[in-house]
């Protein structure tokens, strides 16, 4: 075994702060009582909202971490472990611990399934974040992942946090608010199943970032990413999280599409 012998410090700050973010977003989660009622009262949404948002906070450290080891050329195995290790509490314990938090009702009537289900997601994203750290290298130009990223899965999960805020305390509340949070409470557990197995699977996702972000693009290309940036930022509340559950979905749906369109190939080859 060779000892690490030096360590490249921002990069390792910037790991280290995602590690934080995860760690107090499961510390505010655990202020959230146990109601037996369907909805949260006002301070428990106030936390399951920070929560949330400090995983997103999280995810910005994420991805910086490794673009500022990579321009830096600091890169090491130290540094992969590290993100691996840190990922797994605030992309793996954090949102399975959220999701049993802001579940009231389903966690009430269902308090072994939830556990089970919360346990399952925080296992799915360490066997989620093993098998990339294995099977990634440093020649990888990073334009897509095998199995919905661990980060994105998180998201997903806290993303629903930030909407029950917001259908609680926006300026404009929806005509059936009440009934729409209940319903989303109910099913999210579900959710979280399907997403658990989206991690492990093989179903390819794009990354993002680094498609929209890398290299150069066209002038409406760069107009067209301003906007959309405009948009989340002004109905934030409901397109996070509405986006985040499009991207975890967005996989098996072109995945099945595609399956349809070849096997239409292959019955009509004129078509």
């Amino acid at each position: 075994m060779r000892p690490a012998r030096t360590i490249a410090v921002f990069p390792t700050m910037l790991t280290l702060g995602n590690l934080v973010c995860g760690f107090f977003a499961i510390v505010v989660a655990a202020r959230v009582d146990k109601p037996d009622s369907a909805l949260m009262n006002l301070v428990d949404i106030e936390n399951v909202m920070l929560s949330g948002w400090l995983i997103f906070l999280a995810m910005v450290f994420d991805a910086l971490d490794g673009y500022v080891a990579r321009l830096s050329g600091t890169a090491s195995d130290f540094g992969a472990q590290l993100d691996s290790l840190c990922d797994l509490v605030t992309f793996g314990v954090a949102p399975g611990f959220l999701l049993v938090k802001m579940c009231p009702r389903f966690t009430y009537l269902h308090k072994e399934a939830v556990w089970v289900i919360a346990a399952a997601f925080a296992a799915c994203a360490a066997l989620r974040l093993a098998r990339f750290t294995v099977e990634t290298s440093d020649e990888d130009e990073h334009l897509s992942f095998s199995g919905l990223p661990a980060p994105a899965a998180a998201a997903a999960i806290a993303g629903f946090g930030i909407m029950f805020h917001t259908l609680r305390n926006a300026e404009m509340p929806l005509r059936y608010a009440h009934q729409i949070e209940v319903v989303l409470q109910t099913a999210l557990p579900c959710f979280a199943v399907m997403v658990a197995l989206l991690m492990v699977s093989r179903i390819p996702y794009p990354h993002v970032v680094n498609q929209i972000f890398r290299g150069q693009r066209s002038f409406g290309h760069v107009v067209g990413v301003v906007f959309a940036l405009v948009a989340v930022m002004v109905i934030r509340g409901y397109s996070v999280p509405i986006i985040c559950c499009v991207f975890a979905l967005c996989g098996p749906v072109r995945l099945g599409w595609a399956k349809v369109i070849q096997r239409r190939h292959q019955e009509d080859p004129l078509f």
